[in-house]
């Protein structure tokens, strides 16, 4: 998406006030698309599939209990427009995204941000360069009736987009909310409890925008469903078994701690269906992403 397109829109269908305070809620991603076959001219990022590069010693990533991880993603955090982002990525090395994705189970166990003991069901790995590595085969799963295989590999190309926050996320209800208006529902309730009627054209316009598969770095998520930050904040709060519910105000100000890190789309090309046209997403906060602490990415997947 182009920031000339956001901004156009914002100021054609919203007061001159409330386009300006949303058009300063826009982020930069790295749009990764998948390039079967790049050119001369295309710079590889990453890919999807295929078999990942770890470091000898490093297990394969598992999930006690369950089973390995299969592996969907890896980018070179070199190759990336890291200077055109607002996230603080490792200058160098490698990303790789591992998630149990239901081929040992036939889809029985699912990770959720609501549920902890899933949670080892995704993983991120850095590898920083100058590490070495090597391509990891696949490992077995002793049971003859399980077919464990590895996504088609697909090459990565990427371009710098400007991304918008979904329209249930707590900065977008926010930004087009006047003083003294009451505020908006949690992340589940109609769009129109929580937007002004005046906003209302525009919210419908950001919905007839057609995307393509969003594979990001960075941004703002596109979610399937609400806004994923919702979906981490619930899980994090209750993390340690609490009840903290999605209309306690707790939840609205977690959800603005996360960012998204990683997303990745359904895609033809390596394969990839994520429940029904579904995505992946791998949020962080910003202090552990500077800080290099990828285990405390979380993860969540939202489905048609």
């Amino acid at each position: 998406m182009t920031e000339s397109t956001l901004h156009d829109l914002a100021r054609t269908l919203l007061p001159a006030d409330l386009a300006e305070r949303w058009i300063s809620l826009l982020r930069p991603a790295a749009r990764l698309v998948a390039t079967p076959e790049p050119g001369p001219e295309d710079v590889v990022v990453g890919r999807l599939g295929g078999l990942p590069e770890l470091p000898e010693g490093m297990a394969w990533p598992m999930w006690e209990g369950h089973g390995p991880l299969s592996f969907i993603a890896s980018v070179d955090c070199a190759a990336l427009p890291t200077g055109s982002l607002d996230i603080t990525l490792p200058a160098d090395g490698t990303l790789s995204f591992f998630y149990f994705d239901g081929q040992i189970d036939d889809g029985d166990a699912l990770v959720w941000p609501d549920d902890p003991k899933s949670w080892a069901g995704a993983r991120v790995v850095h590898v920083p360069a100058g590490v070495a590595v090597a391509e990891r085969a696949l490992p077995v799963v002793d049971d003859e009736d399980v077919e464990f295989e590895a996504y088609p590999e697909v090459p990565l190309t990427a371009r710098v987009e400007w991304t918008a926050p979904d329209s249930w996320h707590p900065d977008f209800v926010a930004a087009l909310r006047r003083d003294g208006e009451g505020e908006g529902g949690e992340g589940g309730e109609e769009e129109s409890n929580h937007h002004p009627a005046e906003a209302k054209a525009f919210v419908d316009a950001l919905w007839d925008l057609e995307r393509e598969a969003d594979h990001l770095i960075g941004g703002h998520a596109n979610p399937v469903q609400n806004a994923v930050e919702y979906e981490i904040a619930h899980g994090f709060l209750n993390r340690d078994g609490g009840d903290i519910t999605w209309s306690d105000p707790r939840v609205e100000e977690e959800a603005r701690r996360w960012t998204l890190l990683a997303q990745i789309d359904t895609d033809d090309a390596a394969d990839m269906m994520w429940g029904d046209c579904g995505a992946l997403y791998w949020l962080i906060r910003p202090e552990d992403l500077a800080a290099g602490r990828f285990d405390q990415a979380m993860f969540t997947m939202q489905c048609c």
